[in-house]
């Protein structure tokens, strides 16, 4: 994987998702979005005249928007992974040749399917990261 020394553009994004073991590119893939947080704990104590701080506990989550699509072996997986447990995805926000590439797993949290009579079927899916997520190039 090159290293992108410019900016990024989405439309070569992909996210692989565990089908049985291996990492499955997700078809007809429209946007995705990873948050991460980093939680604090207030350390203030009487007498201070200004608050202070700690990090604390770390998270990752995102969400997806597909075209849906029955013979989708990875968006299916991620379908049934409602009530599943983790399995890992690779996100890769520009593309498998040029940029970044980040990696966790995760718990699948949601799954919704709209349909309009104007537009495509298409398929929203959340999830939350359990453990760290790692980015490549560091």
């Amino acid at each position: 994987m090159g290293y992108n020394n410019t900016t990024y553009t989405g439309e070569t994004g992909v996210i692989k998702y565990d089908v049985s073991g291996t990492p499955t590119a997700v078809a007809e893939i429209r946007s995705f979005t990873i948050d991460q947080e980093q939680a604090t704990v207030e350390q203030t104590v009487m007498g201070d005249t200004t608050r202070s701080y700690l990090p604390s506990l770390a998270q990752y989550s995102g969400s997806m928007d597909v075209f849906f699509r029955d013979d989708d072996a990875a968006a299916n997986a991620l379908f049934s992974g409602i009530g599943a447990g983790a399995a890992t995805i690779e996100i890769y926000p520009s593309g498998e040749t040029t940029g970044s590439k980040l990696y966790g797993e995760i718990i699948v949290t949601g799954h919704s399917i709209t349909s309009n009579f104007d537009g495509m079927v298409e398929a929203s899916i959340s999830f939350q990261g359990t453990g760290g997520l790692t980015k490549e190039p560091a």
